[in-house]
């Protein structure tokens, strides 16, 4: 049978910027974003825009957001990021116009093949699309498009694609009812 080697990990291939870009945003992000004694939700869009991130008009940021790379996010107009949201976005994240992501949750582009005795890194993209709705301390993994006012309660686990209009729950997320919005 075989195991897991650790020492044959190897991403050299994944070069998601230069070290001097990836170090620079390092210390940004923790002075900045992370900082919950910089409640200044503009100022924070536009070192996210400086590094490359693109933003939307509207966008609130609230403290102690952490995003891995801004070069590899797209925020669209009047999407609220809460308190302590981590965008571990070793790929590509597109975040939709009118995106509620709940504090404490984790969008999380990054996993490990666990079937590889070298346990390769793997990377997927992930796209909440207009409406969306991400509950407090939920996981959204890499390969995830939660489709039109698709909303993710309180604490769920999309690993799959989530339907337009229908709320998920648990973990792994399951369908439990359409989402209905009332004028």
């Amino acid at each position: 049978m075989k195991t897991t080697d650790l020492s044959k990990f190897n991403n050299d291939w994944y070069q998601p910027g230069s070290k001097v870009k990836k170090l620079l945003w390092y210390f940004v992000n923790v002075l900045v974003l992370k900082n919950h004694f910089w409640p200044h939700s503009a100022s924070k869009v536009a070192i996210l825009r400086a590094f490359g991130a693109k933003i939307g008009k509207g966008v609130v940021l609230k403290p102690g957001v952490s995003i891995k790379y801004p070069w590899l996010l797209s925020i669209g107009n009047h999407s609220w990021i809460g308190e302590n949201v981590w965008i571990d976005n070793l790929g590509f994240v597109s975040i939709g116009d009118h995106v509620c992501i709940s504090q404490g949750a984790l969008l999380l582009c990054g996993n490990h093949n666990y079937a590889s005795s070298s346990f390769d890194l793997m990377i997927g993209e992930i796209h909440l699309e207009e409406g969306v709705w991400i509950g407090a301390k939920c996981t959204v993994s890499g390969g995830v498009r939660a489709k039109s006012h698709a909303v993710l309660s309180i604490q769920s686990v999309a690993s799959k694609d989530l339907d337009a209009y229908s709320i998920y729950r648990g973990n792994p997320a399951t369908k439990i009812k359409e989402r209905t919005i009332k004028a």
